[in-house]
């Protein structure tokens, strides 16, 4: 018998470490080649994490919670000696991707740390922080002066998941013993364990799962970050809806896939992206981040409820039939849990498709760093007044609303208008004699 090292494998451009979040097998137990033994996170999506080779598990080297740099071996197996030389080092693992939405991935701590209510820390970037560093000093409310203060053990004196939470528990001491000092002159006052909001009978408390949580916190930060202004046009879809109903079905039979709206409206976003590329910016500090390549995020829900934005990369460079094939083959994989983390980096503006829930419009919440969203809505019958050589009439058209929500910081209302108008423009005039 020999020992076979599984690392950590490479997890996309950027990702240097992970956070064990389970172990699907014990030490001891036995595995088949491409069997999924543990589940990890980073801070772009999740992961599945399978052994190229069958053996037994004899040592698990990070443990729950804990983190791995990419590379390092995070358990050791037992094989057959015919098959490799002994303390062999495994070969790059495939990585099979959990979906979870393009937030920052922060690992559950290893045991519930007794807080008080606090408003969740910023950390200016200044210092590098692991997700599960970051985590524990938003639950512990540590000030980045705090942080600053801490000597890092880890890697060019990076804060490790010990330094912090000896830091949480040297503070957590000197405020007990503040505590005590108080109590000798306080009268001690009884502490409720009611929640914060009154139940009724029958009422149920669910708690929020990590990816929830997850998107919950990209959120407020987005609107912490963003003055966010939206603006609202309604198109006349109507040479759209019959190009595609004119296409569908030979496209369906020559590629074996279905054709979409979103290739289109993706197309129309291109478009307009090209007109106005001060839309395809980010922002850092006083700095506008002009981005090079079109690279559109796609919000996709999931089946568990939650949300994740796969990106089309260089999405000017593709015709209609490639949107298709790629918006295709990221929807499908998303909802499988199939993707890779580097489909969901670097979007540089996001569409969400509302209108495939039966809405008409909403109020979308830009993803950082972007600074603009579009949301499409229903296409729905309307009767409409179209102007004619013999004068106005009333005919039945197909209509749909958008919303674009963008940045005030950086984006106007004459950019962020004028951007909209021109997506409206492409999708009214749509050639119906376009190739696909």
């Amino acid at each position: 018998m020999a020992e076979y090292k599984l690392l950590l494998p490479s997890m996309g451009e950027g990702v240097m470490e992970a956070t064990v979040i389970n172990w699907l097998y014990n030490e001891g137990d036995t595995v088949q080649e491409d069997d999924s033994v543990v589940e990890i996170a980073t801070d772009k999506v999740d992961s599945d994490v399978p052994t190229p080779v069958s053996g037994k598990i004899v040592k698990i080297l990070i443990q729950k919670d804990e983190i791995a740099k990419v590379g390092e071996p995070i358990a050791i197996l037992e094989i057959a000696s015919e098959n490799t030389s002994e303390n062999i080092t495994s070969e790059e693992p495939k990585t099979e991707i959990a979906a979870t939405p393009e937030v920052e991935i922060v690992a559950e701590l290893e045991k519930p740390l007794q807080v008080t209510s606090s408003t969740p820390q910023d950390f200016s970037g200044e210092i590098y922080l692991s997700p599960l560093v970051k985590s524990i000093a938003q639950q512990e409310n540590i000030s980045e002066n705090e942080l600053k203060s801490i000597s890092g053990t880890g890697l060019e004196g990076r804060i490790t998941k010990e330094d912090i939470l000896a830091f949480v528990a040297n503070r957590r001491n000197h405020e007990i013993k503040t505590e005590e000092k108080v109590k000798e002159t306080t009268p001690v006052q009884k502490i409720s364990n009611s929640p914060t909001l009154p139940l009724s009978t029958g009422d149920e408390i669910i708690q929020m799962d990590r990816v929830r949580k997850l998107i919950a916190d990209a959120m407020i930060n987005s609107k912490k970050t963003a003055p966010h202004v939206t603006s609202f046009i309604e198109s006349d879809v109507t040479n759209v809806v019959k190009w595609r109903t004119k296409h569908k079905d030979a496209f369906e039979k020559r590629e074996g896939q279905k054709l979409t709206f979103m290739p289109i409206f993706v197309k129309a976003v291109v478009k307009a992206i090209q007109d106005f590329p001060l839309i395809n910016i980010s922002v850092d500090g006083d700095k506008i981040i002009k981005k090079k390549n079109i690279n559109i995020g796609m919000a996709t829900a999931l089946p568990d409820g939650n949300l994740i934005v796969p990106v089309i990369k260089n999405a000017d460079q593709l015709s209609l039939s490639g949107l298709a094939k790629a918006i295709n083959d990221l929807a499908y994989r998303a909802r499988n849990k199939k993707l890779k983390p580097e489909d969901t980096q670097g979007a540089t503006y996001t569409i969400s498709n509302i209108g495939s829930f039966g809405n008409l419009m909403g109020t979308p919440i830009i993803p950082q760093p972007q600074v603009a969203i579009l949301a499409i809505g229903a296409i729905v019958k309307k009767p409409a007044v179209l102007e004619t050589k013999d004068g106005d009439v009333i005919a039945v058209r197909q209509k749909m609303f958008m919303s674009h929500s963008y940045d005030h910081r950086v984006v106007d209302g004459s950019l962020g208008g004028m951007f909209l108008k021109h997506v409206h423009d492409y999708l009214e005039n749509w050639d119906l004699d376009t190739e696909i």
